[in-house]
């Protein structure tokens, strides 16, 4: 009996592939929604003031952060808490598949959040004299919280690891 139910148990991993087969599906989405933004500009490009240019610019690197954020939580987590994915030798393989454990993703994913935080940040700042300053301020203390979230992850990783 328990060895059904440690079987069980294990075989209950795959119940995340299809979990991770749909952040794939969203990294389409966002593939269109970047898409969408940048056709939008490409008939005001010569009236847009340069602002609107930069804001526009930030909005897609951040759209590109999300996707990849999406694809290293994707393939990490499938290879971490599925399976091994078994990509054939005419296939590139990135450098980094197979060498995060589930303690390095969670690190990149907190280091991603900050960056795309920094980002939005970024893009308020260029739009302040549109947003209230009280609304300004709750930006800038969710990007301490998570600035200040990453570091301490990070620290508390390099000391369980020294552990080892």
């Amino acid at each position: 009996m328990e060895r059904w139910v440690e079987n069980l148990m294990y075989s209950s991993r795959w119940l995340l592939a299809p979990i991770y087969l749909g952040l794939s599906a969203a990294v389409m989405l966002l593939g269109v929604k970047f898409f969408q933004e940048l056709f939008h500009a490409i008939p005001i490009i010569f009236t847009m003031p340069e602002v609107d240019l930069i804001l526009l610019t930030l909005t897609l690197i951040d759209i590109a952060l999300v996707g990849g954020l999406l694809v290293m939580v994707m393939l990490s987590g499938y290879e971490n808490f599925v399976s091994t994915l078994d990509i054939k030798g005419d296939t590139e393989k990135l450098a980094w598949l197979g060498k995060i454990d589930s303690g390095g993703l969670k690190n990149k994913v907190a280091a991603s959040i900050v960056a795309i935080s920094s980002i939005h940040l970024l893009k308020v700042f260029m739009n302040a004299e549109n947003i209230d300053v009280e609304r300004v301020k709750w930006y800038v203390i969710m990007h301490l919280t998570f600035v200040g979230s990453a570091f301490a992850m990070g620290y508390l990783d390099k000391l369980t690891r020294k552990g080892d």
